[in-house]
C-alpha cells in the first residue's frame, strides 16, 4: 500500500492541486493532512472546499487552531498586522459549514500500515501542535517530543522542511509543505519561498517501509495572477516572497 503525507497547504489551493494531480499519477488512493491547511493565502474557501472533496483525515494545525479562535499559543511567534488583516479577510471568505469543517480537524491521527505497523501524524508534535522539529534540533529534545510513542512511524508538518530522523526503532518524518515550502536557514531578509510543493510518500509492502520525497514544480506566475485577483490584503507582499 501506499500513502501521501501533505501539509501546511496555508489557503494555496492551487499548490494543491498539482500536489493531488501528482499523487493521482501515481495511482496513490489513501491520504492524510497534517494541518496549517487553510490560513494565510489567497484561497481559503477552495482549500477547504478540495479537502472535503478529498475526504482525508486531517490533523490539527497551530494555524488552523489561530484562524479560528485567534488565539496565539507559540511562544516562536510574533502576530503582525499583516497576518492579522489576513486572518479577518480568510474568516470572510469562509462559510459556517466551511468553518465546521476546520472544527473537525483532530490534535492527531494514527494510520494503520502493513504488519500491524503505525503511522502517527500530528502536526509540531503529538503533545503540541506549536513544538518545533529541525533538522538540528538536538536528540534529547527531539527525544523528549517523540519518544515513548508505539509506532512505528511518526510524521509532522509546521516547519515547512523535508526530513527524515530516527529515534530509536521508530522514524520521523516531515514531508514539507504543500503551499509555501522554503528553505529554513534563509534569514528573513533574504527569505524566498520555492517554486514547488512538497509531500511525501509512505510506501508499506508486508514488514518493508520506504518514504519518498516529493518536489513538484508549479507555475509562479499563474500563483501570482490568483493571489492578486483575490482580494487578499498584502497580496503584493505575498507575491514577492516569490519572485
Amino acid at each position: 500500500m501506499q500513502l501521501a503525507v501533505i501539509s501546511d497547504i496555508h489557503g494555496n489551493c492551487f499548490a494543491l492541486d498539482e500536489v493531488l494531480a501528482d499523487i493521482r499519477r501515481q495511482g496513490i488512493e489513501r491520504i492524510v493532512c497534517l494541518g496549517d491547511a487553510i490560513q494565510g493565502g489567497a484561497q481559503p474557501a477552495e482549500t477547504v472546499e478540495r479537502l472535503r472533496e478529498v475526504g482525508c483525515p486531517i490533523v490539527t494545525g497551530n494555524a488552523d487552531a489561530w484562524l479560528l479562535t485567534g488565539l496565539e499559543t507559540s511562544p516562536h511567534e510574533q502576530v503582525t498586522e499583516q497576518q492579522l488583516a489576513v486572518r479577518a479577510w480568510s474568516l470572510a471568505q469562509l462559510s459556517e459549514k466551511d468553518r465546521a469543517f476546520i472544527r473537525q480537524f483532530q490534535p492527531t491521527i494514527e494510520m494503520v500500515l502493513e504488519a500491524g505497523k503505525k503511522l502517527l501524524c500530528f502536526h509540531g508534535s503529538p503533545h503540541s501542535f506549536d513544538d518545533i522539529i529541525l533538522p538540528d534540533t538536538s536528540e534529547h529534545t527531539l527525544s523528549q517530543l517523540l519518544g515513548g510513542f508505539d509506532a512505528t512511524l511518526m510524521t509532522g508538518g509546521h516547519t515547512h522542511t523535508q526530513q527524515l530522523r530516527r529515534i530509536r526503532n521508530a522514524w520521523y518524518f516531515n514531508p514539507g509543505s504543500v503551499g509555501l515550502a522554503y528553505n529554513w536557514q534563509l534569514s528573513g531578509e533574504q527569505f524566498r519561498a520555492d517554486p514547488w510543493a512538497e509531500y511525501a510518500i509512505v510506501t508499506s509492502e508486508g514488514e518493508s517501509i520506504g518514504i519518498t520525497f516529493r518536489h513538484v514544480p508549479f507555475d509562479v506566475d499563474e500563483l501570482t495572477s490568483i493571489i492578486r485577483a483575490s482580494g487578499k490584503p498584502y497580496a503584493e507582499e505575498a507575491i514577492a516572497v516569490y519572485r
